[in-house]
């Protein structure tokens, strides 16, 4: 039963949660780590792990993708970004790195850094060196996941199938099954899905009736959150991704009894910053999670520590912040490599690497071998 509150006289507010705010409960069965499965299924591709990266320049350069596939993962390439706009790309996004080491300002805003991106993002999309990008990867065997925003998905989405996409990512922090814009044809995503030939996820979502319109554009996969962004402070729009997640997980069983089984993925983006997070997400109910942060200090990650989300190079309105690498290294410490990160060895205690390891070993303590099973595991509510 839903839990609503009077906030204020004949105006009421439904009671929800965080991943912060639950708790997974083991069952008095337990396995071996060794016989849990993580391998996730979406459409016609198969991935060792449940990881797909957000997709922002900060982490995605085509090293970093290649890897990523490497690691069992999926990287995720934004169309919209650094790669069709500058061709040396390295060197773009060592001005926004370098802008974050001297950009006194960066604890209360970073805007100097944001400026710097905005003017990188002020560059056309060079079609041609998006494609030779994007053919770069597709050549190496990885598969080409490419992220577009809902308003330029039309334009967009074309250009980046024909140069090899195999999976399309139609994502803003928030969306819906038709974007409307004044003075312009709006985007009907179920007519538009159905006229690719590409499978479709598509999001960020935070409620069960936005998840059902989206599942019923014929998408593969929804995106639950937004990622890291500063839309609470900015719009006031927050999304609580325990019950966010819960609340798609229930949309898609009415959707898979409404279809006669097909099946929808739920992807989380949000709140997600270690690997007891990624279980307690699977655990309300997502098939994979989308790391951002997490993933920012690997050696391969294109900005060396730095991170931003897509959504900071906004040119009117960002909402995202830049963020200056980690400085909880020893001195002359390499940075761990995208393998220790998700897969170890890890010296670290909390989480923040041997992501998958961490993973395996929460569905192992609560006796599940894969992904799907765990989501029945008991939860528990710590406030």
């Amino acid at each position: 039963m839903r839990d609503y509150v009077e906030i204020g006289i004949g105006r009421e507010a439904r009671r929800t949660y965080h991943l912060s705010d639950i708790a997974i409960v083991p069952s008095r069965r337990t396995r071996s780590s060794q016989d849990v499965d993580t391998t996730w299924h979406i459409d016609a591709y198969t991935f060792e792990i449940p990881v797909m990266s957000h997709p922002t320049d900060a982490l995605a350069g085509p090293e970093f993708v290649m890897e990523m596939d490497r690691q069992g993962g999926l990287g995720v390439i934004n169309a919209e970004g650094l790669w069709g706009r500058h061709e040396d790309l390295d060197a773009a996004v060592a001005q926004v790195v370098d802008t974050v080491t001297d950009d006194a300002s960066l604890d209360f805003t970073g805007a100097k850094a944001i400026a710097r991106l905005q003017q990188l993002h002020a560059a056309p999309i060079d079609f041609d060196l998006l494609t030779d990008r994007i053919g770069q990867v597709r050549a190496s065997g990885a598969t080409v996941a490419v992220r577009v925003s809902p308003q330029r998905a039309r334009e967009l989405a074309p250009v980046v199938i024909k140069a090899g996409a195999e999976l399309l990512v139609i994502q803003g922090t928030m969306i819906s099954a038709e974007h409307v814009a004044t003075g312009g044809e709006p985007l009907n995503l179920k007519e538009f899905i159905g006229s690719l030939e590409v499978p479709v996820i598509a999001g960020g979502v935070a409620d069960y009736t936005t998840a059902m319109h989206l599942m019923r554009t014929g998408a593969a996969g929804v995106i639950v959150g937004g990622g890291t962004n500063t839309n609470h402070y900015a719009l006031g729009l927050e999304v609580p991704m325990a019950t966010a997640i819960a609340d798609v997980a229930s949309a898609r069983r009415e959707y898979l009894d409404e279809t006669g089984g097909r099946y929808v993925h739920i992807i989380a983006d949000g709140e997600i910053e270690t690997s007891g997070d990624v279980a307690k997400a699977i655990a309300c109910g997502a098939d994979a999670v989308m790391l951002g942060t997490t993933l920012a200090p690997a050696a391969e990650a294109a900005g060396k520590g730095t991170y931003w989300p897509a959504v900071a190079a906004h040119p009117r309105f960002p909402r995202g912040r830049i963020e200056a690498p980690q400085t909880d290294l020893v001195e002359d410490e390499a940075a761990p490599t995208l393998e220790t990160i998700l897969h170890g060895p890890s010296t670290e205690p909390f989480g923040n690497q041997n992501i998958v390891g961490g993973l395996r070993r929460a569905l192992a303590k609560c006796g599940y071998t894969d992904l799907k099973a765990f989501q029945k595991v008991g939860l528990s509510v710590s406030r």
